[in-house]
C-alpha cells in the first residue's frame, strides 16, 4: 500500500475508501443490471474531482463488460438493445466534451439531479402488456443515455425506465441493460481518451480498483436468481432513492 500514492495520488485509507465504494455499487450492479456508476460517481466525487470519478466509473464498467457477456447475450431483448446500445456510443463524446467544459460545482450538480430524475422516472406507471416500444422511444433512450454515459457516466437513467416500465422479466430486463452499459463504456472509455480526460493515473485506479468491483459483481450475480421478480423490482427503486436522496444531501452541504 506504500506505493498506491506515487501510483495514483491517493492515501492508502483514501484508496481503501475508494475501494470499498467500488464493492458496494459494484454488488448492486451484479444483482440489478444496472447503478454501479449512480452510486459510485457522486461517492468518487468526494475523494477526486468529479469529471476524474466519471471516466474511473466508465473504465471499470469497460472492465467489467465482458464478464457473463455470453449470458448477457442470450439473455437480452437485442431487438431494442441493440440499436439503443449503438445510438448511445455515437453520442457519448457529446457528453463528455459537455463535462470538460463545466465547472465541478455545475458537474456535481448536474449529476445531483440525473440521480433524482432517476428514482422519478421508475416511478412512473407501467407500459400496458404486449407494448412494444417505437423508434422515437428506442433512440431517444439511445440518445439520452449516451450524453449521460459522457457527461456522468450515468447510461442508466434513461435505460431503467425503458426496461422496467415494461413487463419483461427480470432476466432479460438486467441483460438488456448490461449489454447496453458495455457497449456505453467501450464508447465513454474512447472519448475520455480522445479528450485527454483519461489520464494514465486515472487508468492505473481504475485497473487497482477492478479486483474489488470484480468480487463486488460476482457476490451480486449469484444473489440475483434467488430474488422473486417483484421483490427484485422494489430493489431498484429504493437503489435509485437511496442514491438520489444521497446525492442531494451532498449537494447541499
Amino acid at each position: 500500500m506504500t506505493g498506491i500514492k506515487a501510483l495514483v495520488g491517493l492515501a492508502p485509507l483514501t484508496f481503501a475508501g475508494a475501494a470499498a465504494m467500488t464493492f458496494g455499487a459494484a454488488y448492486v450492479r451484479g444483482l440489478t443490471g444496472f447503478g454501479m456508476a449512480i452510486i459510485l460517481v457522486p461517492l468518487l466525487g468526494m475523494i477526486v474531482p468529479p469529471g476524474q470519478a466519471v471516466v474511473v466509473a466508465i473504465i471499470l464498467q469497460l472492465l467489467i463488460g465482458p464478464v457473463g457477456l455470453r449470458v448477457i447475450l442470450a439473455d437480452a431483448d437485442r431487438h431494442t438493445a441493440v440499436p439503443i446500445g449503438l445510438i448511445a456510443m455515437a453520442t457519448t463524446p457529446l457528453g463528455m466534451l459537455a463535462l470538460k467544459a463545466i465547472t465541478p460545482d455545475v458537474a456535481r450538480l448536474m449529476i445531483t439531479l440525473v440521480a433524482v430524475g432517476a428514482f422519478l422516472a421508475i416511478l412512473m406507471p407501467k407500459q400496458p402488456e404486449g407494448h412494444r416500444p417505437g423508434r422515437f422511444a428506442i433512440g431517444g433512450t439511445g440518445v439520452a443515455s449516451g450524453l449521460l454515459t459522457g457527461f456522468a457516466a450515468m447510461p442508466g437513467p434513461p435505460v431503467v425506465p425503458f426496461y422496467l416500465r415494461r413487463r419483461l422479466d427480470p432476466r432479460t430486463a438486467r441483460a438488456s441493460m448490461m449489454l447496453i452499459f458495455f457497449a456505453t463504456a467501450i464508447a465513454g472509455t474512447l472519448a475520455a481518451l480522445w479528450t485527454g480526460l483519461a489520464t494514465h493515473r486515472l487508468l492505473i485506479l481504475a485497473l487497482l480498483l477492478f479486483v474489488p468491483m470484480w468480487l463486488g459483481n460476482h457476490l451480486g450475480g449469484r444473489h440475483f436468481g434467488r430474488v422473486p421478480a417483484h421483490l427484485w423490482q422494489a430493489m431498484v427503486a429504493v437503489v435509485l432513492g437511496l442514491s438520489a436522496i444521497s446525492a442531494v444531501v451532498r449537494i447541499l452541504n
